[in-house]
């Protein structure tokens, strides 16, 4: 097992990706389990996940960093959550955002084994409903297939991002628009966050993530 390019990220001899298990023992979505020199390590699945993929499609880096605070915005079952849970590590913080209950009743399940993780049901298009749940954070991830995708990132950038964090917005080109070909809305968003972030990288994920896209951008 070797450090990969990105913080607190490991890959095998074959590429793999792989984060240190906070909670040793442990899976959360049925991950190979891999010990090495007495570390164990948690596979990372980037057909499970947009941020693995990202990895995997060459980000030089994605920002997410030990001891960071963290608002996930669409946190879904918690298979991402759980490995950035384990990059931020225990002195680090996540806040798991979702608007389904049986979302985030899943998310409260690996909370109690992540102590680094505080469920959160609420609606991210209303960041005024969950102000008083939130601290400022040093990195957003977003990962909601709304049409209003980039609207809603840029509200929370606005209230929770510390200035000069970073974002990292997953567009599901799909939920935006069918008639339009993927590459004209990533093209359309771009635009978009220009106005209001340094655009730092992005990347399209397939194969991995068929018609999304990885912007990661930093608050001016």
């Amino acid at each position: 097992m070797k450090k990969s390019k990105i913080f607190e990220v490991y890959e095998d001899s074959k590429g793999r990706l792989y984060t240190i298990n906070l909670t040793p023992g442990k899976t959360v979505y049925g991950e190979r389990l891999v010990k090495a020199d007495g570390v164990e390590y948690r596979e990372w699945n980037a057909s499970k996940s947009k941020l693995a993929a990202t990895i995997l499609k060459g980000s030089p880096n994605v920002f997410i960093r030990k001891n960071d605070v963290i608002l996930y915005l669409g946190c879904s079952s918690g298979t991402t959550v759980s490995h950035v849970s384990d990059i931020v590590g225990s002195n680090g913080f996540v806040f798991a955002l979702d608007f389904a209950p049986r979302m985030v009743r899943d998310i409260v399940f690996v909370c109690e084994e992540r102590k680094n993780i505080a469920p959160i049901l609420a609606d991210a298009n209303k960041p005024d409903s969950f102000v008083d749940r939130v601290c400022q954070v040093d990195v957003i991830y977003q990962d909601i297939a709304q049409r209003s995708q980039v609207e809603i990132f840029l509200k929370n950038v606005n209230m929770f991002l510390k200035k000069e964090g970073y974002g990292l917005l997953a567009i599901k080109a799909r939920s935006i628009d069918v008639t339009k070909r993927p590459r004209q809305i990533f093209a359309e968003i771009r635009q978009k966050l220009e106005k209001e972030m340094s655009i730092v990288d992005s990347r399209t994920l397939e194969p991995f993530q068929m018609d999304h896209c990885m912007f990661i951008c930093k608050k001016k």
